[in-house]
């Protein structure tokens, strides 16, 4: 028995990014509705007529029913027009689809899986992804949690979405180094059987809220016995990460599992934290081998742990890396870390510093998102 269904639904807020949906078959306008709030979007629903032309021009995406494709092909064209055929028999729906300008001609529910996917990029925006940046340690303790947090604040400071990745579960949690480990939300364990598909925006809203961080989300570890996630969860969760936009950072492990493997691979670069010693250089390039074998841009950060230690250029030359630069030490990084105060939160100091020149080299110049970050 069919469902009433209503004339218009309308998704709330000046900045809603539901679809349009144009069609006055009660099945097939029920269909789509399901879908779109499967994708956790509310469409706009015209029945029976064409919708306006701001309407049509204004929506991220529109779902045409078959039955209305003739009227609506006297709007103009436009991108992202999707029609839903009524009938498999009909060859004349190619031809109306033609006229409309459609993109692709879909039928339900063969296509429902695909349709979900053109949904959700609708719903979350459809910008350019996330740039993806791994961070990893040439030996432990070198320093590659502190950075990838670093750079997660320096990118969130500006009001840019940035989204911070814990792939290191022996690392001691990066929500610890934010300041945030009291903080109630969703950690790896609730994560771990994720797959397929996931809402960037519900997720970052389902992570632990960090104070004076509010560009920023982080996903941790609890303190619990899980040590490792499926490979399928870390690529579920940074696909959806990536399609927020902005800046996404991954701490990567070291000692590569399946799971790390996926985050390299999944990653635009990498940046390795070299101390300035000779067995850090060593360990280093075994790393680096095994990162390189997943992801083809792999950048060297040297750290200078003394005078007349071993010069930055010659490390770079000798990992076979380019080199992103030097980061020197952090005075008060210790004190600040015990205080909650998270690592690149002092903008004068070389972390800020460090972080701030390499976003500015490798990330699209972007207004700031609302709401302050400090």
């Amino acid at each position: 028995m069919s469902t009433p269904i209503a004339d218009h639904v309308t998704a709330e807020g000046p900045g809603a990014l539901g679809p349009l949906v144009v069609t006055g078959d009660d099945a097939l306008a029920e269909h789509l509705l399901r879908l779109c709030a499967a994708a956790g979007t509310e469409p706009r629903l015209i029945r029976g007529a064409p919708p306006t032309r701001e309407l049509w021009e204004g929506a991220p995406l529109v779902l045409v029913g078959d039955d209305q494709a003739v009227h609506c092909s006297e709007l103009g064209r436009r991108g992202g027009v999707l029609l839903l055929g009524l009938d498999l028999d009909d060859p004349g729906v190619w031809v109306r689809a033609v006229r409309l300008g459609a993109e692709h001609v879909l039928f339900l529910p063969d296509a429902e899986a695909w349709l979900l996917d053109r949904i959700a990029d609708a719903a979350e925006g459809g910008g350019p992804p996330a740039v993806t940046v791994a961070v990893l340690g040439g030996r432990g303790g070198a320093g590659a949690s502190t950075l990838a947090c670093a750079l997660a604040v320096t990118s969130a400071r500006t009001g840019r979405r940035t989204m911070l990745v814990d792939g290191d579960p022996l690392g001691g949690g990066l929500d610890i180094l934010l300041g945030g480990e009291t903080a109630r939300g969703l950690r790896w364990p609730d994560l771990a059987g994720s797959r397929g598909r996931v809402s960037g925006a519900e997720l970052a809203r389902a992570l632990p809220a960090l104070k004076r961080l509010s560009a920023l989300a982080c996903l941790s570890w609890d303190r619990g016995d899980t040590l490792t996630v499926p490979p399928e969860a870390m690529r579920s969760v940074l696909a959806a990460s990536r399609r927020r936009g902005g800046l996404v950072v991954v701490d990567v492990p070291r000692h590569l599992d399946a799971a790390a493997g996926q985050a390299l691979e999944q990653s635009d670069l990498a940046l390795l934290v070299v101390p300035a010693e000779l067995r850090a250089v060593a360990a280093a390039d075994r790393v680096a081998a095994a990162a390189r074998m997943r992801l083809g841009d792999v950048r060297v950060v040297v750290r200078p742990v003394r005078a007349g230690g071993l010069p930055a250029h010659r490390i770079a030359r000798g990992l076979r890396l380019p080199l992103a630069g030097e980061l020197e030490a952090e005075p008060g990084l210790a004190p600040d870390v015990e205080k909650g105060v998270p690592p690149g939160s002092r903008e004068s100091g070389p972390l800020a510093r460090f972080c701030a020149t390499f976003l500015n080299e490798v990330l699209p110049p972007v207004p700031a998102v609302g709401g302050g970050v400090y």
